[in-house]
């Protein structure tokens, strides 16, 4: 099991002269309108409580007013509950004097901001090392790292250059790149690309996970996109009204929304980008390796009652596919099996998103070939599984197809014999 990293207890924050006052109201049942109307106070989140796991990406959603914003700044006490507790590493940081949560937020928690919150006065290299500057740090020594993380972000070349001087998307690299020079345990991130342009968002979020895939942070994300939070949360909890709706990795609230609430937020998003090849891909039943003869490839796909059976080798990775066409043509000719197979397979990871295989999909004469990072083959996927992927409650469909496409292609191997 993961080692848990954070644990939010029952965490209240309500804003106003007597917060401790406004949580009978609460259970009494009242709105947040209805309290703030009352009291004026402002109810920001209330008995939230969550566990986020050592290395994982967890999102935070919810709309405008959720409280995702003020729960994510509890994190670091900008926001100090009045009710609850904060562990991070099993120490409840809301106890913390001013000396301790100082080291805390020098070392081990960093914040990357929707407007980036750069210094216009300063460099790039300048605003990467300003919180090693602040540190003491040697300016040797900070250098040598900030231009480590301006290079980690894409931004090599650049470090001479001034804020306004880059797009909006290279100065949330920036921030990016100052938050990661601390080497903290956890990165915060405050809606980061929510000011990006749709194309730079995409990109933002790509780099991301590809920095995350190296580094392995904590990373507790806010956003309201939802498919920005199916696309790169590990796991997502869904916040209304100052309360915790629903947690879980993006399938499991797919397929169970908690309430109608869930449903109707989730009703839009986008499968294609939740979704991933290991959900709609087939184990294959036959298999044939190069050791065989074309009569094996033949008698498996007769069997298995398909037109086309991928190759292997004894390690079982992909070396092509050959048809029943190729296969009884080559019998024909005694050919062997190494002479007929097909290498011009597509083949896509488990992790890749429907929607970025769909173009692979349409293109590829043969079905999609599932592989890992040693090239042996888990799983294939037929177009009609990318397609009806795009519905979740097609991709079983899509499965019972697959019967149907063998057990029509029986019919085509009897006629080639024949």
């Amino acid at each position: 099991m993961a080692e848990n990293k954070i644990k939010i207890d029952h965490v209240s924050k309500i804003f106003g002269p007597k917060p401790k006052t406004i949580a009978p109201m609460i259970k009494e049942g009242k709105s947040k309108d209805e309290i703030l109307a009352e009291t004026g106070h402002t109810v920001g989140v209330y008995d939230a409580s969550m566990e986020i796991n050592e290395g994982e990406v967890f999102v935070i959603m919810g709309l405008s007013g959720s409280g995702k914003s003020t729960l994510i700044r509890c994190f670091n006490l900008l926001n100090k509950p009045t009710d609850g507790a904060i562990y991070v590493d099993g120490e409840n940081i809301v106890e913390y004097k001013t000396p301790q949560l100082k080291k805390f937020r020098q070392d081990k928690i960093a914040m990357v901001f929707q407007h980036f919150g750069l210094f216009n006065h300063r460099t790039i290299l300048g605003n990467v090392e300003y919180g090693l500057e602040i540190k003491n740090m040697s300016k040797e020594e900070r250098q040598k790292i900030a231009q480590e993380n301006i290079e980690l972000v894409g931004l090599k070349g650049y470090e001479d250059k001034y804020p306004d001087e880059l797009s909006g998307g290279m100065q949330q690299r920036v921030g990016l790149a100052r938050a990661l020079a601390n080497d903290p345990d956890i990165l915060l991130m405050d809606e980061p690309f929510s000011a990006l342009d749709p194309l730079i968002r995409r990109d933002m979020q790509l780099e991301l996970l590809d920095i995350q895939e190296r580094l392995k942070k904590t990373i507790v994300f806010i956003t309201h996109d939802v498919n920005e939070a199916f696309k790169i949360g590990d796991r997502v909890a869904v916040m209304k009204d100052g309360k915790v709706v629903q947690v879980g990795t993006p399938e499991s609230i797919l397929e169970a929304p908690a309430n109608d609430y869930i449903s109707d937020f989730i009703k839009d998003i986008d499968r294609s980008k939740v979704f991933q090849a290991e959900h709609v891909m087939i184990k294959p039943n036959a298999l044939v390796s190069l050791k065989d003869g074309l009569n094996v490839a033949v008698k498996e796909m007769q069997q298995n009652g398909i037109s086309s059976v991928f190759v292997v080798d004894r390690g079982r990775h992909l070396k092509g596919i050959v048809t029943i066409d190729a296969a009884i043509e080559g019998i024909k000719q005694k050919k062997s099996l190494e002479d007929v197979v097909d290498t011009d397979v597509t083949t896509v990871a488990k992790e890749d998103y429907i929607n970025d295989i769909i173009p692979k999909a349409l293109e590829s004469k043969f079905p999609l070939a599932v592989t890992n990072k040693e090239d042996k083959l888990e799983g294939f996927i037929l177009r009609v599984h990318v397609l009806s992927g795009l519905v979740a409650d097609d991709i079983e469909e899509s499965k019972e197809y697959h019967g149907y496409y063998q057990a029509t292609n029986n019919q085509t191997i009897e006629d080639i014999e024949k």
